[in-house]
């Protein structure tokens, strides 16, 4: 079942140095921008990530740093592939708490700032996880009938996503197929990060998810212990989240 889109919708994956948010680089991006028409443009590009690909990633993922020593920089091609999101929806399977918190640090390094406040995501295994509690290569395998015989291949597990959602939509009648009610669906709709740290509780009041203030208001820290603002801002937290908490910030204080 094709896709009903109001704006294109780029699906993505990355596969990267490590799996640390703040700290690990891109070294392959997938891309794959379907537009409301049905057609489709597709991008793959291998990164110099600018530092030792640690042989644990190697063995997932099959790049070495021989691999990707003559490759561009993220820098070198931040332009090109800011533009290629522009004005996008975005999916990818586990993207939201990874892939989409990943690449906005890599744009925030060169000086860009990839603004996701108006963007749907749509996150393919939250919605497989929902449905059926699976691995990508198990949904592909569920879902289309296929094996996923190139797994970490970031286009390879680009293209599968995209295949994947397809045949979730047909498969399953409550899904609507369309992007807000996905991106809803597959997100919870109750967190206001990409990462989670900060959610909407049952009473659509923005609560705090780690830490020590955990389930408490955000108004309610800021206002009694303003030294966590600070704290949060000077610490490994992913750049959306520290942005959505400031925005937060300046809501509550300018009542």
């Amino acid at each position: 079942m094709k896709l009903k889109l109001e704006r294109p919708l780029v699906f993505f994956d990355l596969e990267t140095t490590g799996t640390n948010i703040l700290r690990d680089r891109i070294v392959e991006i997938s891309a794959i921008k379907v537009y409301p028409d049905g057609e489709r443009t597709e991008k793959t590009r291998r990164l110099n990530p600018e530092m030792h690909i640690p042989e644990e990633a190697t063995a997932v993922h099959h790049i070495t740093d021989d691999m990707v020593a003559e490759e561009p920089t993220f820098r070198q091609v931040a332009k090109s592939l800011y533009e290629f999101f522009e004005d996008c929806d975005i999916a990818g399977f586990n993207s939201n708490k990874f892939d989409v918190p990943l690449l906005v640090e890599e744009f925030a390094r060169v000086g860009i700032n990839f603004d996701v406040t108006d963007r749907k995501f749509i996150d393919v295994q939250n919605i497989f996880h929902k449905m059926e509690q699976r691995t990508l290569v198990a949904a592909y395998k569920f879902y289309c009938g296929k094996d996923l015989t190139d797994a970490h291949s970031a286009n390879a597990d680009t293209l599968a996503t995209l295949e994947v959602l397809e045949s979730q939509i047909e498969r399953y009648p409550e899904l609507e197929n369309n992007v807000d009610y996905l991106s809803e669906f597959s997100s919870g709709g109750r967190t206001l990060d990409l990462a989670g740290r900060i959610v909407l509780n049952e009473h659509d009041i923005p609560v705090f998810n780690f830490g020590k203030h955990k389930g408490r208001a955000v108004e309610d820290v800021l206002r009694r212990e303003p030294s966590f603002y600070n704290w949060i801002m000077q610490g490994e937290f992913p750049k959306n989240t520290k942005d959505v908490l400031t925005r937060l910030r300046f809501k509550y204080l300018n009542k």
